[in-house]
């Protein structure tokens, strides 16, 4: 009997794709276990097991694969079946998902070896020089890369070179597959068997008389010994004795020392724990835990709606706590990396050992430990602190699942897909797993806050700080007045610097926000009007001033600042507009003494630079923190007393549906960052427009007037949460061609869906890395299913991509688009 298996790719294909595999093979693989399967020509790439049967493919003839991976499954079957609700809900395939969600590590590449054909006579006269400078280069190496062929004939084309070598019998071609992680291996060090006897250790004390250096070394091992049992490092020894390398290898040359290798995790977290039982909650906090653990009871997802600084995070440990005495394992979902570093050092403190971090800036090999250790559901990673990634993660015995500061835009992925949202992957993920989850905010989203209402989630609230602090005090500043009255000193009006000099005089920090980086956003010619602009996007250049360059914040295009204008070769060039660079600078200028520190993309591209930057922040090392929205997400900085917004108009005023929501979560956040401790904050927001309705309610703290006015505009003109979104963006390098195509895939969903189509229409950058984009937004009533109009727009899709002239035009979906 015949057995295959289906295997997952991890490339854009819809199909399963099936190999053969002989009886014991069948017996010994299992769903989520990694097998290399040739695909195509000459690729091997890492499949994912999915199912084996006795069906052989109609459409190919099926073959073999190439080598099981892991002998035990490195995916669960609740992982696969989430997977495969986000490609289904999302519109993408599994093999994208499982892409996006394996560590690069797991997916083993394969690169073509050229070897000697060591059976083979050669006539070296018969072989042309090209084919002799390769064969010559066999004789004296085992393998060659098909890159350092092209190094040796110095050709970029070396296939038709190989392939004439491998016809004439003087190659041979081999595809090696390479696993990628590579586990940590310390060096330990110990005094050798044979002086465990007293006398021989004597003898060799008396030996090592006239080696000084290498008699200290065995000294110091036994004063490390004596000061602690466990294994000792080599490194440790080193410090410890103050001798090199040399000396200690010597030693072991001897066979006085013996050395050997312990695997240890890359990234291990020292517990000094203090038990997360001492934490005293206050009356609110203690009325919130009871009305989520009735949530909890009634199966419900629960919303926390509680104020900044209300002290939120010591309900979420006491959560964790109960969810670990039950054996279970917990996640703590956060919107940025900046905000982990002072999460561990938190959690540590109750939970010491037990936590485990998993985002981007962790590498490849940190990474798969993590994945590994939650598997085998190890003792330290019972609970997972992590961006939207760690979803993933292969959890066995997932108990509770808390996503803090649930309505950052930061927890949706744009690119590549899938283009999922981690609060609402989280809540299924935690159905699946029968889990509890809590989404906690100081101004949930309105889609949350709607479901709350509608009781789809339990609904728990803190509606004061902690330790009764007040609230900030929010004023608004006109800066169109002080504009007029020529009272500005550069982008700072009088009313803000007099509250920056009063609160450096008492020795108090300030946070100053503006939400674009780089020094000036437009570099303009006053003369013929000229502006730089990016020549694969639609936008024009940032002037970076640490740097002197022009930079494109879509592809990262760049060139030097020009001294003078490219179009009509004038030097009158001024700069418009201001980002963190330039608040940064002025500053100086205003302040010459004082410390100003940054936080924005360009200063934290560095694994540890949020730590660095936040961890000096909170030493008082700076004064002022200049900062785009990194800022403004759950940062506990205990000394600051004063918040700047140096202008809230740009946010208020952008074309989004979301805009004023989001403005007002954004003011909300940063605002929440003055007054933490007793003496309480204050808040200066400069506008242009301060009778904007959104900065009243920012002012008065309002929530619940701003979700009802947002909510009524998006009753009125039908968005989010009252109906679905499906946002496809069509691309293409062929503006003309776009435009066609645009039109005949609006024009095939009006046919079917009706008049739920809105566009095609160009977004605010129309343009982005070369290619033109357009938009059709696609409203779905909430009493429509979902599944059979997904099912509608991917026939479509499948029309559209038989007609040969769009076969260019590339189609991406957003579902949720946010």
């Amino acid at each position: 009997m015949e057995y295959f298996l289906d295997v997952v790719l991890p490339i854009p294909l819809e199909k399963l794709f099936t190999y053969k595999i002989t009886s014991d093979e069948a017996d010994f693989i299992q769903a989520g276990m990694r097998v290399a399967v040739p695909f195509g020509k000459s690729k091997i790439y890492t499949g994912l097991a999915y199912r084996i049967h006795e069906e052989a493919p109609q459409a190919y003839e099926a073959k073999e694969i190439f080598q099981i991976l892991d002998e035990q499954p490195v995916v669960t079957a609740i992982q696969l079946k989430h997977w495969h609700w986000l490609a289904d809900y999302y519109m993408c395939t599994l093999g994208e998902v499982i892409r996006s969600a394996l560590p690069t590590a797991f997916l083993l590449e394969s690169e073509t070896l050229v070897l000697p054909n060591k059976n083979a006579e050669v006539d070296e006269m018969e072989l042309k020089d090209d084919e002799f400078l390769v064969y010559e280069a066999l004789q004296h190496q085992s393998a060659l890369k098909i890159s350092e062929v092209c190094d040796i004939v110095d050709r970029k084309n070396v296939l038709k070179l190989i392939n004439t070598l491998v016809y004439k019998g003087v190659i041979l071609q081999k595809e090696e597959l390479y696993e990628q992680y590579k586990p940590k291996m310390v060096r330990y060090v110990k005094l050798s068997d044979q002086y465990e006897d007293e006398a021989q250790l004597a003898d060799l004390l008396n030996e090592l008389t006239r080696a000084p250096k290498q008699s200290q070394v065995v000294l110091s091992l036994f004063q490390l010994k004596a000061k602690n049992s466990k294994p000792i490092p080599i490194s440790d020894l080193e410090k410890e004795s103050g001798s090199s390398k040399a000396v200690i290898k010597a030693l072991i040359d001897k066979n006085v020392l013996e050395e050997y290798h312990i695997r240890k995790d890359r990234v291990e977290f020292e517990g000094d724990s203090e038990d997360a039982k001492t934490i005293n909650l206050n009356e609110h906090q203690a009325k919130a835990l009871e009305d989520i653990n009735q949530g909890f009871e009634e199966d419900k997802p629960v919303l926390l709606h509680g104020v900044t600084s209300a002290g939120k995070t010591e309900v979420y440990v006491k959560l964790i706590q109960k969810c670990l005495e039950e054996g279970r394992q917990a996640l703590y979902l956060l919107p940025e990396i900046a905000l982990t570093s002072q999460l561990i050092n938190r959690l540590q403190h109750y939970f010491g050992e037990q936590v485990s971090v998993y985002h981007s800036k962790y590498s490849i090999h940190e990474r798969v430990e993590v994945w590994n250790n939650v598997l085998k559901n190890e003792g330290k990673a019972q609970i997972v602190i992590g961006a939207r990634s760690s979803l993933f993660l292969p959890f066995s015995n997932l108990g509770l699942v808390v996503v803090d500061e649930e309505h950052e835009n930061s927890f949706k992925q744009f690119d590549p897909a899938p283009r999922y949202h981690a609060r609402d992957a989280a809540v299924v993920l935690a159905a699946l797993h029968k889990a509890n989850i809590i989404l906690g905010s100081a101004t949930p989203s309105i889609e949350s806050m709607y479901n709350a209402r509608t009781d789809k989630y339990g609904y728990a609230t803190i509606k004061y700080r902690y330790g009764d602090v007040l609230m900030p005090e929010i004023n608004l500043v006109d800066i169109k007045e002080a504009t007029r009255k020529k009272k500005m000193k550069g982008h700072f009006s009088e009313t803000l610097i007099k509250a920056i000099t009063e609160a450096l005089e008492e020795g108090e920090q300030i946070i100053l926000f503006q939400n674009r980086r780089g020094f000036a956003p437009v570099v303009e010619c006053t003369t013929c009007g000229h502006v730089a602009q990016c020549p694969n996007c639609d936008v024009s250049l940032t002037f970076h001033q640490h740097r002197n360059q022009l930079r494109c914040h879509y592809c990262g295009y760049h060139m030097a600042l020009q001294q003078a204008c490219l179009a009509c070769g004038s030097n009158t060039l001024d700069k418009k507009g201001f980002g963190t660079e330039q608040i940064q600078e002025e500053l100086g200028q205003l302040f010459p003494e004082i410390k100003v520190g940054r936080m924005d993309l360009d200063t934290t591209r560095g694994k540890y630079a949020y730590e660095k930057i936040i961890s000096a922040f909170e030493n008082q090392e700076m004064d002022i923190l200049v900062g785009t929205q990194m800022v403004t997400k759950g940062l506990d900085f205990r000394n600051v007393s004063l918040v700047g917004i140096m202008n809230a108009d740009s946010m208020l005023n952008f074309p989004d549906y979301r805009a004023h929501e989001r403005s007002f979560q954004m003011l909300t956040q940063v605002a929440g960052r003055a007054g933490r401790t007793q003496k309480r904050g204050k808040v200066l927001i400069q506008s242009y427009n301060p009778y904007h309705q959104i900065l009243q309610q920012v002012t008065t703290n309002n929530y619940d007037k701003m979700f009802e006015e947002q909510f009524y505009e998006r009753e009125q003109f039908k968005y989010p949460p009252l109906v679905r979104l499906i946002k496809i963006t069509l691309k293409d390098k062929d503006y003309n061609k776009l435009n066609e195509a645009s039109d005949w895939l609006a024009g095939s969903l009006r046919n079917v869906l009706g008049n739920q189509i809105l566009g095609p229409e160009y977004p605010p950058v129309a343009r982005i890395r070369r290619d033109y984009l357009k938009n059709i937004l696609i409203k779905l009533p909430r009493k429509q299913p979902l599944a059979q109009t997904k099912n509608s727009i991917k026939r479509i899709e499948k029309s559209f991509n038989a007609i040969s002239k769009y076969k260019s035009v590339r189609l991406v979906y957003n579902v949720d688009h946010i």
